[in-house]
């Protein structure tokens, strides 16, 4: 019974500090409906802040949380909803996911590069640390009483100021119909920036009272949030009480789980299970609420995607091929390591045009599928073709399991879905003896194909680059057949594709087995570059860095991914020869990621426009010294040819069929 007790206090604890944070994220969706993944991000950046400033600077304690809590928060969350947020209430969810994901990115490089890993240790003591309270047989510590009080008051407090004042229903109608709160004589952007100022404040508590427990961590405290993701699921984003409760609901299972699951023979084999119970929490609520309410926040209006022509993309392909091998004839194993990774990483970004960029679905699990691929291509022992086929039918099929009982789901909550997926894969199934056990590398053999040996590292890159073109060439071909047209029909309305009789459910889990496929491909070409490799090259964190990078260079272009795998890539090996900027390198991509997330198509999108802004300034002047030119640029316009002729196009990506354009290309002519 003391057990059980002792287990509940800690359960309270935890639930109570989950409810602070799920509070705040519940508070500044139901008034902008911007989800906020970056929200625990912002909690481990103030218990940095408050650490800082009572420990480091030796400020009392009060006057750090004065500060933290009604200074620096507050202003923290001005400025993201002034100048980070704007307009994200009413963008595709794919866009607003990419803007705070990189938000959260950026949050994590300003701690890095702050508060470096080499300093010295760091914690933050309890709140009257020595003092311990005794409840029969169980001890509480003042920190315990502090945090489930604090939960309390702040739950009343919210459910007060939502419900019973003029400030709360401003903040209620600003989501229901803004433009009417103006004619009333409400400011719905004061409202929004207060409700934000509230919701930072709330996440650095959090951070502030969980820091002494799990300790100063980046990643630690920034993926805790996850829990608070679950417990404001089970509130539907927008009921606080039933957020509080499952805030203590999840704290009290975790807390069981954790005291419990040591009496359990073989509990060893089950060591990341209770990492696992705020995922299999938000997984559970996500499939198991009704579906109405699950539409909620799904918005359109992505743009559609350039559709390239098959010459181009043959000639480009071969020219690439041809390029690495070349190239990889010179170079040093290292530096070929280095090139086959940005392969494997663009080929997995191939894995996100197809699903994100051609149909409208944001996954946030594509390393886990990756990791799927690895392992079946390691276990297997078929070092030939035989065992990428295998990995791919695998992994294809695993990606279909994961989208059956997740078909009625849409926007964010899929992309929470395949968020929770991907964490589950990476403390069980990655940790479990069948795959990695525990970090443990597994060794892969590269293969030999027709009799043809790859082994040696020049030629197996070049095999690498082979298959990036292979699957590029079927992602483009689904693009330009008729699969592609009902993709983006899809895409841009699901009601009218259920009016015509479009079967939408197992075409998704077609789409979802085959962005799945790809990405195992990735993975067993991965784990053969690199011969030994561990489950760390999967953890589900990289999904959110997958999607925020192919979002700068374009998610719905073929270049783009090739470019983004090189800059993925590269990344790591900057911050390694730059350490000192480690963390300024993280901020510098996130501020690229805020900046250029609402547009779809990237980077790429906008260097090969700058032939065309060229062309265009220049042709006047042309055309009035050579009026020959004038007169082929007509004939060009006339037969259909204008967009090939007049228009610099990316080889793999800008081509345009049947007269299928951007709007901004539309808005240019």
């Amino acid at each position: 019974m003391t057990a059980f007790l002792s287990y509940t206090v800690i359960g309270l604890f935890t639930g109570a500090a989950y409810a602070i944070a799920a509070s705040g994220l519940v508070l500044t969706y139901s008034t902008t409906r911007v989800f906020n993944i970056a929200h625990g991000a912002v909690g481990m950046v103030f218990a940095f802040v408050y650490w800082d400033l009572s420990q480091r600077q030796g400020l009392p304690v009060w006057l750090s949380l004065v500060l933290v809590l009604l200074v620096m928060a507050p202003l923290t969350g001005v400025f993201i909803q002034r100048v980070l947020t704007p307009g994200l209430g009413t963008a595709p969810v794919g866009v607003s996911l990419v803007v705070t994901v990189a938000i959260l990115v950026g949050m994590i490089g300003i701690a890095t590069q702050i508060w470096p890993e080499n300093s010295a240790a760091r914690s933050i003591p309890q709140f009257f640390q020595g003092d311990l309270i005794h409840l029969g047989g169980v001890i509480v510590t003042p920190q315990q009483v502090i945090t489930i009080v604090i939960s309390a008051i702040v739950a009343g407090g919210l459910y007060v100021l939502l419900a019973r004042t003029r400030v709360g229903t401003a903040m209620r109608a600003s989501v229901d119909n803004a433009e009417l709160l103006s004619l009333y004589g409400g400011r719905a952007n004061v409202v929004a920036a207060l409700a934000w100022a509230i919701g930072t404040s709330l996440a650095a508590l959090a951070g502030i009272l969980l820091a002494p427990i799990i300790g100063l961590q980046y990643y630690d405290l920034t993926l805790l949030v996850i829990s608070a993701y679950a417990a404001a699921m089970l509130g539907k984003l927008t009921s606080l009480p039933m957020t509080y409760v499952g805030a203590m609901g999840l704290g009290l299972a975790q807390s069981y789980v954790v005291g419990y699951l040591q009496d359990i023979p073989g509990h060893d084999k089950l060591g990341g299970l209770p990492a696992c119970v705020p995922a299999l929490f938000l997984f559970a609520i996500l499939v198991l609420l009704p579906q109405a309410p699950l539409r909620i926040g799904q918005v359109k209006g992505i743009i559609s995607a350039p559709v390239p022509t098959i010459k181009r993309s043959l000639v480009f392909g071969v020219l690439l091929v041809v390029g690495v091998i070349v190239m990889a004839s010179g170079m040093a194993d290292s530096t070929l390591t280095n090139v086959g990774t940005a392969i494997a990483y663009s080929i997995l970004m191939l894995s996100l045009v197809l699903l994100t960029g051609y149909g409208g679905f944001v996954s946030l699990a594509s390393f886990a599928f990756a990791g799927v691929g690895a392992v079946v291509y390691c276990k297997v022992d078929q070092p030939n073709l035989l065992g990428l086929i295998l990995a791919i039918v695998i992994t294809a099929i695993v990606g279909a399991i994961v989208a059956i009982p997740v078909l009625r789901l849409t926007g964010l909550y899929l992309a929470l879905a395949t968020l929770a997926f991907g964490q589950l894969m990476d403390q069980l199934f990655f940790t479990s003896q069948w795959a990695f056990q525990f970090d443990n590398p597994l060794t892969a053999h590269r293969p030999s194909i027709f009799g043809f040996s790859f082994g040696r590292e020049g030629r197996y890159v070049d095999l690498m680059a082979v298959m990036l073109v292979l699957v590029a060439l079927v992602v483009i071909a689904i693009r330009r057949g008729r699969l592609g047209r009902m993709l983006i029909a899809m895409r841009d309305s699901q009601a009218a594709c259920g009016t015509l009789g479009l079967d939408q459910r197992w075409f998704r889990v077609g789409l979802f087995a085959g962005s799945a496929g790809i990405a195992g491909l990735s993975g067993a070409l991965l784990a053969g570059l690199r011969v030994t490799i561990s489950s760390s090259t999967f953890i589900y964190f990289n999904s959110l860095i997958l999607l925020m990078i192919a979002a700068v260079w374009g998610v719905t272009s073929i270049t783009g991914a090739v470019i983004g795998g090189a800059f993925m890539m590269y990344l790591p090996v900057a911050q390694s020869n730059y350490p000192t900027y480690a963390g300024l390198m993280f901020v510098v991509v996130a501020v690229g990621a805020v900046i250029l997330g609402r547009n779809p198509n990237g980077l790429t999108y906008w260097m090969f426009r700058v032939p065309g802004w060229i062309q265009d300034s220049l042709y006047p002047v042309l055309a009035d010294r050579y009026p020959g030119l004038a007169l082929k640029a007509r004939a060009f316009e006339v037969s259909g040819e204008e967009d090939e002729a007049l228009v610099p196009v990316d080889a793999a990506d800008a081509g345009h069929n049947s007269g299928e354009v951007t709007s901004d290309v539309v808005a240019s002519r």
